[in-house]
């Protein structure tokens, strides 16, 4: 535990959950938005995919500036959510809720791709033999995306550790409660003299990003050869 001070530690697995918390959260709505998006046809699919990909068209400063226009505490939607006991600003679940919107649009992008991949005669031979829509798409279509889902969890997962404007805009830079790993090398960087913690806090980060990385293609190669079995 010495390599890294305390507060640096801190930051590691906070940012550690924030980022899972942020793509396990998202990661049914991305699903479902990506089927939609790649699947239906109905009024407003343009605006839908235009508010999807917004976060990596804004500057992330702005995401976060929205959320605490909208979820801060004297806002309207965030002081009722704070009367039923659920605040997001300045706390590590409003890291995670930023992480997680600026990290959906890469998420969604995967997945979609690998749904648009389907051959959809597949699936309507499964209909044909009477099974439902549901079951369709949970015996037939969830397998053949599996390695887009995997993809498109690891992504914002990566996103979600690295995201920094949004965050700190939204829930500060407050060490122990909601200061992630970029947040904690923006801080150690204003520190003279702490150039070695720096130098550590980026390895730590590429060392968890190839890690990511490495397990994704595992996981992938994994559930390719598993439906290619079948």
């Amino acid at each position: 535990m010495g390599w890294l001070s305390p507060e640096a530690w801190q930051a590691v697995a906070l940012s550690l959950r924030v980022a899972l918390w942020a793509t396990l959260v998202s990661l049914p709505f991305g699903i479902f938005i990506a089927f939609a998006l790649a699947r239906w046809r109905f009024p407003g699919r343009g605006l839908l995919n235009g508010l999807v990909h917004l976060p990596l068209i804004l500057p992330p400063v702005v995401t976060g500036y929205l959320l605490l226009l909208t979820l801060g505490t004297r806002a309207p939607v965030g002081g009722f959510l704070q009367d039923i006991g659920v605040v997001f600003a300045f706390r590590w679940t409003g890291a995670a809720l930023a992480a997680g919107i600026m990290a959906f649009p890469l998420m969604v992008r995967a997945i979609r791709l690998s749904i648009e991949a389907v051959d959809v005669k597949l699936e309507q031979a499964a209909g044909t033999l009477g099974a439902p829509r549901g079951m369709v798409f949970l015996t037939v279509t969830l397998p053949l995306i599996l390695p887009g889902i995997v993809a498109g969890a690891v992504l914002a997962f990566a996103k979600a550790m690295g995201e920094f404007g949004a965050t700190i805009t939204f829930v500060s830079n407050i060490p122990g409660q909601t200061q992630t790993l970029p947040s904690a090398i923006y801080a150690f960087l204003q520190v003279p003299g702490a150039e070695g913690e720096v130098a550590k806090l980026v390895l730590v980060s590429v060392v968890i990003a190839l890690a990511a990385l490495a397990l994704a293609e595992w996981v992938g190669r994994a559930v390719a050869a598993r439906v290619a079995g079948r």
